[in-house]
Order: structure tokens, then C-alpha cells, then sequence
């Protein structure tokens, strides 16, 4: 049961708002995400890894945050997180993420206050009903100062998941060239992070994208540095709605309102899962062979057989990011991580891969990429139902 990843486009169009997004079952009888972007590009699979893809080139040269001291990088120049702040909010909180990072709850509460203070003004500020030119001025300054607040929010935001991971003693990645750097993974410390059923699917998704490598930690591949992107992008949604649907799973869990019969649905679907065919292009890196078959580390849980219990609707409303400050984060983080793709759309509509770039990352690597992601989903999930309760921003 994974997100997908729209392989046709960038990093925006997979992750952007769309059209309709789905959320359903595949033949092999494992849930996956189905998005209709904005641009009509179908999106409906697993996320893979392969070897070719569209090379990326950054347009906007972008510094991550730096830190005196980070949590498990030795230096004095250690990155927090690879997106830089920009607004003079985001500024203001990335020095006290350097500083004082314990301190940054008060100030994002005082800046949040500062917002809603700002939005109610505008609110009650009358529109001139004078002349046509007055109207259009005051509507175009109300639509300036509606986008920064919005900027701040975003950037609020992504501080706060910046600061969880701190807390967490965990660096995020400063950025994938194309040959990352090697080092601690500190796996066991994200993984600590999840609770044992969300854990449980977490290893389900490393499995699928892994392949028969998911043992093979050491060795080193050449994979198209777009694919592990889209991989990473839709690992974070992966993250965020795995949190979403644990959360309540685990309400119910203590409150003892289970639906019945979750065991049954868990054997049910377990017995009757096909093992899926290895894609394509995964194949081509990881066709080593190995005693278990691809699909076959795909092991029952509570969790995942109380998702797949879920109604039509119901799988539709977790599978949403409800926010479009929050689908912002997940593109702006991933681009300054793996840099702005460059896309060719030949005139026959396919994909130019004519100036393909690879990166060399190991299995161990990529294994790390993906638990950060889903991690940092999770984490999204976490801070934006926290800031929404003190300034509303998610819609009903």
C-alpha cells in the first residue's frame, strides 16, 4: 500500500492539488494511491526506482540553514534542513532554530497571534465603494498580504518539523548530488519515532521499493536522481497519511472500538494477496536474485487491514492533504533537497531523457531517504493540526 509517483512530471505536478485523487485497491489486492492532475497525467503505481529518468538542474540557488552545532553532524556549518527560509518570519525563526531552538514554540505562537491579528484587520476593512481604480488597488493589496501570510505560514510550518527532527536527534539530509556523501543513517532512531503498527506498513513500503535488495544495504547503484525524488516526495504523503489513519487507529485501539473482526480482515487479505510483478525499471538494478520473491515481504498488520476496511469515501478523505500550505512544504522540500527537474516533453508526448542524470546512493542510502520521508510526513501531519488549532487555515 503505497503513494504514487507521477513519473511523467516534476516534483510539483506529483504532488500539487488535483483534479480528483483516489485512493483504492490494485489487482494484487494492496491499496494504492490513483491521482488526475491538474495536467491529466494518470498516476497509479508504487513508487519504484529506476534507472533512467529526466536530469534535474536547479534554476534557484538555494543555502540551507546552518547550525553551530548539529544533532548527529559534526561542524560548525552541519545543515538543519536543506530549504531556506525566505520571508522575514522564516528569518526570524531560523535564527532561533540556530540559537535557541527549545524557545521556538513561544515565538511561533507570538507570530501566529501577529497573523491572525493581521487577517482579522483585513477583514473588517471596509472595500471603497469610490472609484472602479480603488477598488481594484485595495483588492490587489488584500491579495499581496493574504500571499505573505501565507508564505509565513508555510515556512512556520516547515520550522516546526525542522525543529521535531532536532528534538528527535535526527539531521535531515542537506541535499542529494550525484554522489551523496556516506555515513550514520541513524535508521533506528526514525524508526523509534513511529508507533509498532505504523512501523509495520513502513517496512511494507521499504519492501516494495526495495525490491529483493532490502537485505543488500552496502551496495551501491546508479539510479535516476528524478525517480528517488518522486520516491522521496511520495514517501512524504506516504508518512503523512500513515500518520493520519494511525492516529485514529490508535484512539480507537485504547478506547476499545475496533471494528470486529480485524484479524479476520488481516488473514483474509494476506491470504488472498497476489505477489505483484517487480516493475520494470526496478528490475534493472535489483535483479539480483534472492529465497523471497518480491512481494512476498509484504506482511499483515492491524493497521494496514484496518485501512483497507475503510469505505470508498473514507479512504478518499485520509488520502487528501488538507492543506495547500502543506503541499507547498512537500514540493519546496523536496526541490531544494534534489534540485528543480528540468522536463522535456518531446512533441509525441513522451519524456526527453536525452540529458538523464544518475546519482550513485547505496540501497542503505535510499533506504534512509525513504524513512526520512516518511518521517517528515508524519511530522507535516503533526504540526499542521497544531498550528490550525491557533490560526485556522485547513478547510472543513
Amino acid at each position: 500500500m503505497e503513494t504514487a509517483t507521477a513519473l511523467r512530471s516534476s516534483f510539483a505536478t506529483c504532488i500539487r492539488p488535483s483534479n480528483r485523487t483516489d485512493y483504492g485497491r490494485t489487482s494484487s489486492g494492496s491499496l494504492a494511491f490513483a491521482t488526475v492532475s491538474n495536467k491529466g497525467f494518470l498516476s497509479f503505481s508504487h513508487p519504484r526506482v529506476g534507472l533512467k529518468g529526466v536530469s534535474f538542474r536547479s534554476h534557484k540557488k538555494r543555502s540551507a540553514i546552518k547550525a553551530s552545532a548539529s544533532s548527529d553532524q559534526a561542524g560548525p556549518t552541519a545543515p538543519i534542513a536543506p530549504l531556506q527560509l525566505e520571508s522575514p518570519i522564516g528569518q526570524f525563526l531560523s535564527q532561533i532554530l540556530v540559537s535557541h531552538p527549545h524557545l521556538l514554540p513561544a515565538a511561533v505562537e507570538q507570530q501566529l497571534e501577529q497573523l491572525q491579528t493581521e487577517r482579522d484587520a483585513q477583514e473588517q476593512t471596509e472595500e471603497p465603494s469610490a472609484a472602479t481604480t480603488d477598488i481594484v488597488l485595495y483588492k490587489r493589496i488584500a491579495e499581496v498580504k493574504a500571499n505573505e501570510r501565507r508564505e509565513a505560514l508555510e515556512e512556520i510550518l516547515y520550522a516546526l518539523v525542522v525543529q521535531k527532527f532536532m528534538d528527535a536527534n535526527v539531521s535531515l539530509t542537506p541535499s542529494v548530488t550525484p554522489t551523496p556523501p556516506t555515513g550514520p543513517t541513524h535508521d533506528d532512531k526514525l524508526e523509534l519515532l513511529h508507533s509498532p503498527e505504523a512501523l509495520e506498513m513502513i517496512q511494507n513500503h521499504l519492501a516494495l521499493i526495495l525490491g529483493n535488495r532490502a537485505g543488500d544495504m552496502s551496495s551501491v547503484a546508479e539510479i535516476s536522481k528524478l525517480r528517488v525524488g518522486q520516491v522521496y516526495a511520495a514517501s512524504v504523503m506516504y508518512g503523512y497519511f500513515l500518520k493520519r489513519v494511525d492516529q485514529r487507529f490508535q484512539l480507537e485501539k485504547t478506547t476499545k472500538i475496533l471494528p470486529e473482526g480485524i484479524s479476520d480482515v488481516q488473514q483474509r487479505v494476506f491470504n488472498d494477496e497476489q505477489v505483484p510483478p517487480p516493475h520494470p525499471e526496478v528490475t534493472s538494478w535489483a535483479e539480483a536474485p534472492s529465497s523471497g520473491g518480491f512481494g512476498q515481504a509484504v506482511k499483515p498488520s492491524r493497521l494496514r487491514s484496518y485501512v483497507m476496511s475503510f469505505d470508498a469515501e473514507s479512504l478518499q478523505r485520509y488520502a487528501t492533504i488538507r492543506s495547500k500550505e502543506a503541499v507547498r512544504i512537500i514540493e519546496k522540500h523536496t526541490e531544494a533537497l534534489f534540485g528543480k527537474p528540468e522536463i522535456m516533453i518531446t512533441p509525441e508526448g513522451t519524456v526527453d531523457s536525452s540529458k538523464d542524470e544518475v546519482i550513485k546512493i547505496s540501497f542503505g542510502g535510499l533506504r534512509r531517504l525513504v524513512l526520512e520521508a516518511v518521517t517528515f510526513g508524519s511530522f507535516l501531519w503533526d504540526v499542521e493540526s497544531y498550528v490550525d488549532s491557533r490560526y485556522h487555515f485547513v478547510a472543513n
